[in-house]
């Protein structure tokens, strides 16, 4: 099926007030394969929606008469000083959204001061993207060919990438039926730009059944990764090493001991295993069984300012967002992109604040309240 091309709407991004406005504006001006492509889970999507309502049900309770008077959002992550405790998570093939794809998000990231991880599955060279100046954490599959596993991580070094993000929750892709229906496939032009001519497009043949995109991800990835090649890896490269995809607290442990130095809470925006719980709720469990081992950051169903608070109050040292910088790319391109993290650090200053926290540090002693055995 043949992709029609993206509309781009007039300047106006200064009306969007919130992550939510941003989306919406995205769904205006993308077509209908890759509008379901970015939002889209795995099976029901039921860990997809569990994501959202498990954050909604987070309470805080606020301290009063804190004498602040404000809030510092700088922290530290990996060895790198950041102006908030939020990086852009790793998500393929960007120029879906906006010509400016990869590259704009990236300086958007540099600008607002916040972490870029680049997908393997990007669609502009790591070496471009690092070239933007953000500080780029470098995220890969595993995949069959272990040579180009070690061409990829030289040149991630080379680049100047500051941390390798291994993706561990994905030994197949997930079964994602808004995909499948539409039989997406990647538009022309549209390539993985990291990997080789011939794996890269073949992710843009298109199926008559199915989506293509899981049959490239079948042939390419290697379902048979364990800590075996988790410890191989971590004696391979001289950057930092994060594991993405952990809900198990006895996983994170595992991680810690091999010499990861951190981990991130995450279900894959519930694109993976369905009915998996959902990150926010699996996150005190984590960090109560690792302690100040290892940081510990969460993706899936951050939306707000205030989801990145409650992270951090649960236990978070900070947050990876995925689909809303999608939507600002959509929404605008690298302006787009900018937006919604400038909206992101407006709704998390105005959060803190109002909850008595006077820094990062601060916000992780701040009371949560949630239903059933998850609070604390």
């Amino acid at each position: 099926m043949d992709q029609p091309a993206v509309r781009y709407p007039e300047p106006g991004l200064a009306d969007l007030l919130c992550l939510d406005d941003v989306e919406a504006a995205a769904r205006r001006v993308l077509p209908a394969g890759i509008r379901d492509y970015v939002a889209g889970g795995s099976g029901a999507e039921l860990t997809l929606r569990a994501n959202r309502s498990a954050f909604d049900s987070v309470c805080l309770v606020p301290r009063i008469l804190a004498g602040a008077g404000g809030c510092d959002l700088a922290t530290r992550l990996l060895g790198t000083d950041l102006a908030m405790p939020v990086g852009v998570a790793p998500m393929a093939y960007q120029r879906l959204a906006h010509p400016d794809g990869e590259l704009g998000l990236a300086r958007a990231a540099r600008e607002a001061g916040a972490v870029y991880v680049a997908s393997m599955l990007s669609s502009y060279p790591i070496e471009e993207i690092a070239a933007t100046g953000a500080a780029v954490w470098f995220q890969l599959y595993w995949l069959h060919d272990r040579r180009l596993v070690c061409d990829l991580l030289e040149r991630a070094e080379e680049a100047g990438c500051r941390a390798i993000v291994l993706t561990v929750d994905v030994p197949r892709m997930g079964r994602r039926l808004r995909d499948m229906r539409s039989g997406f496939a990647l538009p022309d032009g549209i390539v993985a730009a990291n990997l080789p001519a011939a794996a890269g497009a073949a992710a843009g043949q298109r199926q008559a059944r199915g989506s293509a995109l899981m049959v490239h991800t079948r042939d390419a990835f290697d379902p048979a990764l364990s800590w075996l090649e988790v410890d191989w890896l971590r004696r391979r490269t001289r950057l930092p090493l994060v594991l993405k995809g952990i809900l198990h607290p006895d996983d994170a442990v595992r991680a810690v001991q091999l010499g990861v130095d951190a981990v991130v809470v995450s279900n894959h925006g519930g694109r993976q295993l369905d009915g998996a719980v959902s990150s926010v709720a699996a996150l005190p469990a984590v960090r109560a069984a690792v302690g100040d081992r290892c940081e510990l950051l969460l993706d899936s169903g951050v939306r707000g300012g205030l989801d990145v608070l409650r992270a951090l109050a649960l236990g978070a040292s900070g947050v990876l967002l995925g689909r809303p910088a999608m939507w600002g790319l959509a929404a605008g391109g690298e302006d787009g992109a900018r937006r919604v993290l400038d909206l992101l650090r407006t709704e998390l200053e105005d959060a803190m604040t109002l909850a008595g926290c006077a820094d990062v540090a601060a916000a992780r002693w701040v009371r949560t309240v949630i239903p059933g055995e998850w609070g604390r």
